[in-house]
């Protein structure tokens, strides 16, 4: 590990505190060698309209998915994608971006496929930079490449697939961390233009998986909460059995997995990142709405 963690208290009760920083701690080091802050939104352009200085954007959309696949993008794309950012495989990589960290965390797992050895979320992402005033900046960085080497993109065994979802064992947990609306499958009585322009075809839940919406993980601001309280929140979750988080395009099920992996130490979670929008499109595929 290249930079020291942040000692924060909130961080130290988790299982792998140096996967969380704070925004205080981000602030005192920017320019460090060997660190590299990457935003990562849902909405691209929020970094255009400032960003924390020196960070670089990774668009989670065209920059990590492959453009014909449905799938990320392979080592060699990944490096030339690293080197274009000036990331080196050395490097402290902090990401944070919009919706409370969602395609931050969505991106650090990708980080975690090509087993990047230091990669860390910032507590609250954008809304905790933005909202203490901390300084921003429209400039956008232009690093030397680091020579970030090929490393073949490992899936195993962070992420499951839709056949192994299917044929799960019984002992293993599904978790749905949806709102409870999309569970049910109730959200398409919704009348809103962004629900009718859902791409999914069915509405309602995996059968068999329980409903822990991601928001149990944290504040009404976006900060992760005290260890006590995840581990009530996922009290009924199995620290040996293995454990799936699922969400509508996988991005808020990747902000559980980084919580259940690193908060409270999970050995055997894994991101079904194909999620609903695939599950519920699939034919003949059982759902529930019960």
């Amino acid at each position: 590990m290249g930079i020291p963690a942040d000692p924060f208290p909130l961080f130290q009760d988790f299982a792998h505190p140096e996967k969380f920083v704070s925004a205080s701690w981000l602030s005192a080091r920017l320019g460090v060698d060997g660190l590299r802050v990457v935003e990562s939104d849902e909405d691209a352009f929020l970094y255009d309209i400032g960003h924390i200085p020196g960070a670089v954007r990774i668009d989670w959309h065209k920059d990590l998915n492959d453009e014909v696949v449905r799938d990320f993008i392979d080592g060699e794309a990944f490096a030339k994608l690293m080197d274009a950012r000036g990331i080196g495989r050395d490097d402290t990589v902090v990401i944070y971006g919009d919706h409370n960290n969602w395609w931050a965390a969505y991106t650090a797992w990708v980080f975690e496929l090509f087993g990047h050895p230091d990669v860390r979320i910032l507590d609250g992402g954008r809304d905790a930079w933005m909202g203490e005033e901390r300084d921003t900046s429209f400039a956008v960085p232009e690093y030397p490449s680091q020579n970030y080497p090929v490393v073949e993109r490992t899936d195993k065994p962070w992420r499951t697939f839709v056949d192994e979802v299917r044929d799960r064992d019984e002992k293993s947990m599904l978790i749905d961390v949806r709102g409870p609306e999309f569970f049910s499958g109730s959200e398409n009585e919704l009348e809103n233009d962004r629900l009718r322009a859902s791409p999914v075809l069915r509405h309602g839940h995996i059968p068999g998986a329980v409903n822990h919406p991601w928001g149990d993980a944290v504040h009404p601001n976006g900060r992760v909460k005290d260890h006590a309280s995840l581990a009530t929140a996922y009290s009924e979750v199995p620290a040996n059995a293995p454990v799936i988080t699922y969400s509508g395009n996988g991005q808020s099920a990747a902000h559980t997995w980084f919580i259940l992996r690193y908060a409270l130490g999970l050995e055997n979670v894994s991101l079904y990142d194909g999620s609903w929008y695939e599950w519920g499109n699939m034919v003949r595929m059982p759902i529930d709405r019960t």
